[in-house]
């Protein structure tokens, strides 16, 4: 009994001193490094580990099979900077402050998982994409950058130190040399947490040069919803994000006539003549055949979405194979075994559902997100994660595998029990606020989504409600909110929405919902 209490003090008296190692990088073998690849507007449905059939996607599902794919994986709002800070934050949009990519400059005094990790030791960076505003950032030992939306050809990046440097090729193929040229830089006595930011998929959808024409032989399968009338859904019916009106033959499907100058992608104009030449030569075929084939009304929407998916699936193919070449340097320098290895996209991306493209809905193609894991020895092979989890959540799992403390601002969940194969208690209704009320015409909105139904309050552009029943109608094709044998169902849903507009303190749904509409 008395070795027990001796062996009890010790211990307690060890734990400032095992501590300090930690914070100083002398002890964590048993705390694993992090990269984090983050793609943008990155599809789901356009992934082979997801089940598309058309396409292959071998780096990405390389991480399915080696560790996990998480089914049911979220965003708080679906667009390009509000969905990053709150991977980075942990927390809502209302909350950070970053609440779409127009109105606001990201406020980097707060806490986000990066200042946490610096604090437990780690090192950290982030390389690639951002698009945070202007703010110099801060949590990060290193950062290269793209000014904004950034450039696919010959792009510039802002590194550390508040300098610009232009880089000569293809973006995701710089981004994933860069992050390799930061890993072989680092201090190998001190784990690190590495952000690399890709810029593909996002719109206008430019491959490298090596991918121009990698799917022209295939022709892809039209959404079953793809010609929708949007009948009983007013929002969907007054937005302007449809393959048929709102994609640009020039800008869009790069079908450049006399006098589109000013239309052409900046990509385009910064790239050096032995690129335009190669550009050039593949589009201008792609314009020849479409004025020998002349199509017209259907046909002319249906031409403009295989253009679409040729292009952006392309330009996937340039993304996957640079993922695959950052997991062969985890693996060829030693690094695997003990790195968390996470793939996600900043949100989900419509690929002619409901006729459209881009995102900002709640509706399922642009609310859920792909997101795999690979963590050797602790995520086994195969597995297939079913649990709700949302893009908040990130940030206290990294905290919480690093050992670090997680500050009590953040509202999401720490998933690393679910890594474990532990005892999980995640969350059964997710929560969504949509803001941006400017392009695309997408009226903002916030809702909740449980196991089988979908609440959603829109407001300001479109007043009113929808609600749809998710095992019936996972296409969300009929709003049933004003269905009478609802009524209940309605009742119960908005008593849910209430708490969970409470539990994450939005104040603006709050008033919103309190009139009563």
């Amino acid at each position: 009994m008395k070795h027990l209490k001796l062996l009890t003090l010790v211990k307690r008296a060890l734990q400032p001193v095992l501590l300090l190692l930690l914070l100083s990088g002398v002890v964590h073998a048993q705390r694993p490094n992090i990269v984090l690849i983050l793609s943008d507007d990155h599809a789901f449905q356009t992934i082979s580990a997801y089940g598309n059939r058309q396409i292959q996607t071998p780096g990405i599902d390389r991480l399915a099979k080696e560790g996990a794919l998480f089914n049911r994986a979220y965003v708080t709002n679906s667009i390009c900077g509000p969905s990053r800070a709150s991977i980075l934050t942990g927390t809502y949009s209302h909350i950070n402050g970053f609440k779409d990519n127009v109105s606001f400059n990201f406020n980097f005094n707060q806490e986000s998982f990066a200042k946490a990790l610096q604090q437990a030791g780690y090192q950290t960076a982030w390389i690639g994409k951002m698009h945070l505003g202007d703010s110099i950032p801060q949590g990060l030992d290193y950062y290269s950058i793209l000014p904004g939306q950034g450039q696919y050809y010959n792009p510039d990046f802002i590194q550390t130190g508040n300098t610009t440097r232009r880089y000569q090729g293809y973006v995701t193929d710089i981004i994933t040399e860069e992050a390799e040229g930061w890993l072989q830089r680092r201090d190998p006595s001190k784990p690190f947490c590495l952000v690399i930011g890709h810029k593909a998929t996002h719109r206008t959808w430019m491959p490298a040069l090596e991918d121009l024409g990698r799917y022209d032989n295939i022709k892809f399968d039209l959404p079953r919803n793809f010609f929708d009338n949007y009948n009983t859904r007013k929002a969907a019916a007054a937005q302007d994000m449809t393959i048929a009106k709102t994609m640009r033959m020039a800008h869009d499907l790069k079908i450049y006539e006399t006098g589109d100058s000013l239309a052409i992608e900046n990509s385009v104009k910064r790239m050096t003549a032995d690129q335009q030449k190669k550009w050039f030569a593949y589009y201008n075929k792609i314009k020849a055949d479409l004025h020998a084939e002349a199509p017209k009304g259907n046909a002319l929407t249906e031409w403009k979405f295989q253009r679409y998916m040729k292009d952006y699936l392309s330009t996937a193919a340039s993304l996957d194979r640079n993922i695959g070449k950052t997991l062969d340097y985890l693996d060829q320098n030693g690094l695997s075994k003990n790195t968390l290895v996470i793939y996600m996209s900043d949100q989900g991306f419509y690929m002619g559902e409901h006729g459209w493209f881009d995102k900002r809905f709640m509706y399922e193609e642009s609310f859920r997100t792909p997101m795999l894991m690979r963590y050797p020895g602790v995520i086994k092979p195969g597995s297939v994660i079913n649990n709700y989890v949302m893009n908040i959540d990130l940030a206290p799992t990294f905290i919480d595998l690093a050992g670090g403390v997680t500050p009590k601002r953040m509202q999401g969940i720490s998933f690393l029990p679910l890594l474990q194969n532990k005892k999980y208690t995640g969350r059964n209704t997710l929560y969504y606020h949509y803001y941006e009320n400017g392009e695309h015409a997408v009226s903002p909105h916030f809702g909740i989504k449980t196991n089988r139904y979908k609440l959603i309050r829109f407001y300001n552009k479109i007043e009113g409600w929808e609600l749809f029943d998710l095992e019936k109608d996972p296409q969300e094709m009929k709003n049933i909110y004003s269905d009478p044998k609802m009524m209940s169902v309605v009742t119960s849903l908005k008593k849910e929405l209430a708490q969970q507009i409470e539990r994450y303190d939005d104040k603006e749904a709050a008033a919103i919902f309190r009139t009563g509409k």
